[in-house]
């Protein structure tokens, strides 16, 4: 028996654009959360949806532990929980009925609720949790065990219906010093699971950890409901501390550091390389960086240093014009040095890339495939520009939301303002995108082949089979998207043009 159930509404199986790439990581947040509580003296169990068929198996954790509450804690590291996905919101309130069933005070934390107080009361919370949570939770938890002796008004961070209002108490401080926290409650993972399913599809290992939290940068697209504009880090040693702490248990092969940003703070790279090699605890690694932060104090000779693998940048676009749109604060010759350096170093390359952003048109889409084909990331992601409450980027297009606010999932790539094409036209791109990408990787590697035949493995031979295979497929895929060029929100005096579907 528990006094707290902690969960979380992630189902990887409603999800099929994650659930096809079947690289699951545990919930972070939902761990941190666990062993704040559980240094509070307060008694834990841990129920993880990530890896279950249905909202109902929470039935049996119900049933198991006959908790007092129920936490829907959801992890505030993983980007996929931070695009406020419609399936998982209905998972959210599913959960939360199947708890009120038992008898159980249900509490919220996630990024979706603190937009939707009013969605998530109406579907039974008692509580949301807004702001960092750990503090506030343990506040909660302690006064709702011990029968509500303390008012939630003297509770900073949290939201609650009264007499049919909803009231929100002051927002919680937060956090300066992180090195103050328990290390995540890693030992209510199961292990086998994740593994199993890693080593089945890419022959390794990979466990997430983050060294800090929130991120100073003003791209007015992204959405920060959780820490605002604050950043704070934990300490290198911190961080070595733990790599340790889950080599001993867990093994893994790889680590993704799940941070917006990487080692913003100044030193902190460097700082981490010499710590890292001193205690023996390199394990290879792929993080998230920033072009203009790589070219910085050598940064990337001590990420290499240090054991990094891959770093995936928010590239965005290949258009100056939509980076300083976005606000971005970076500049297209900074992604093209940057990524030079990394392949340099032998660290593979990832570039987030981005459509769709109002006044990107075809000259704009042109440049960012001319980006993709110059600078040869080795991985690509691509996404459409999406609207979440507290950006910037939402207020400009609030106006022109349509009934359908969120994505269901996150392959969904709905457009849902007045872009300057139509929702099909986007989703086309992202398969012709990919698609000449896959054909630019395998002519590269047929270029390097002919040259050093020496260097050729399977690999290598991969991709130029896949390159022939999408380079037959594309023509058909590229008359389509030519179909769909009419710009539907063209600008005045403006005749629309058509894609030209160049290679």
């Amino acid at each position: 028996m528990a006094d707290i159930l902690l969960t979380h509404s992630y189902f990887l199986k409603f999800d099929p654009k994650e659930h096809r790439a079947m690289m699951p990581y545990p919930p972070l947040g939902t761990l941190y959360a666990a062993a704040y509580l559980r240094k509070q003296g307060l008694s834990v169990a841990f129920h993880d949806v990530l890896l279950t068929e249905t909202e109902e198996a929470i039935k049996l954790a119900l049933a198991e532990h006959q908790p007092r509450i129920v936490v829907i804690y959801d992890d505030q590291f993983n980007y996929l929980t931070k695009m406020c996905l419609g399936r998982m919101r209905e998972a959210a309130f599913k959960i939360t009925q199947l708890s009120k069933r038992q008898g159980c005070t249900v509490v919220v934390f996630s990024s979706d609720s603190t937009d939707h107080l009013n969605e998530y009361f109406t579907h039974g919370a008692d509580h949301i949790v807004i702001g960092e949570a750990e503090i506030s939770l343990g506040q909660l938890s302690r006064s709702i065990l011990a029968g509500s002796c303390q008012s939630p008004d003297t509770i900073d961070g949290i939201a609650f219906v009264r007499n049919g209002q909803i009231v929100q108490t002051a927002r919680r401080a937060l956090i300066e010093h992180l090195d103050s926290l328990p290390l995540p409650a890693w030992d209510l993972v199961d292990f086998d699971s994740y593994r199993k399913r890693w080593m089945s599809r890419h022959g390794f290992y990979s466990l997430n950890m983050v060294t800090t939290r929130g991120c100073p940068f003003h791209c007015n697209w992204c959405a920060k409901p959780i820490y605002g504009q604050v950043y704070h880090s934990r300490s290198p040693e911190n961080v070595v501390e733990e790599m340790k702490h889950l080599r001993r248990l867990a093994h893994p092969d790889h680590l993704w550091f799940t941070d917006d940003i990487f080692g913003l703070q100044p030193r902190w790279i460097a700082k981490f390389d010499e710590v890292v090699n001193h205690e023996g605890a390199k394990i290879p690694f792929k993080c998230l960086s920033r072009a203009d932060l790589l070219l910085r104090e050598e940064n990337i000779e001590h990420l290499r240093s240090a054991g990094c693998q891959t770093v995936w940048m928010g590239a965005e676009s290949g258009s100056q014009k939509i980076l300083d749109a976005m606000e971005k604060g970076t500049t297209v010759e900074q992604i093209y040095k940057a990524t030079g350096l990394l392949r340099a170093a032998g660290i593979r390359v990832g570039f987030f890339l981005q459509y769709g952003y109002p006044g990107e048109r075809k000259n704009d889409i042109e440049q960012t495939l001319h980006m993709v084909k110059e600078c040869r990331p080795d991985e690509i992601g691509i996404s459409v520009s999406y609207p979440l409450p507290g950006t910037k980027f939402f207020n400009l297009v609030k106006e022109e939301l349509k009934r359908k606010q969120n994505w269901v999932h996150s392959g969904d790539l709905d457009v849902m303002f007045r872009g300057t094409y139509a929702p099909d036209f986007y989703r086309a791109l992202h398969t012709v995108t990919h698609k000449k990408f896959r054909i630019w990787q395998g002519r590269n590697s047929l270029i390097e082949a002919l040259r050093r035949p020496s260097t050729i493995d399977r690999s290598a031979v991969s991709s130029i089979a896949r390159s022939a295979y999408h380079a037959l497929t594309l023509p058909p895929l590229e008359f389509r998207l030519w179909n769909l060029s009419r710009e539907v929100n063209p600008p005045v005096g403006k005749n629309p043009p058509s894609m030209t579907g160049r290679r």
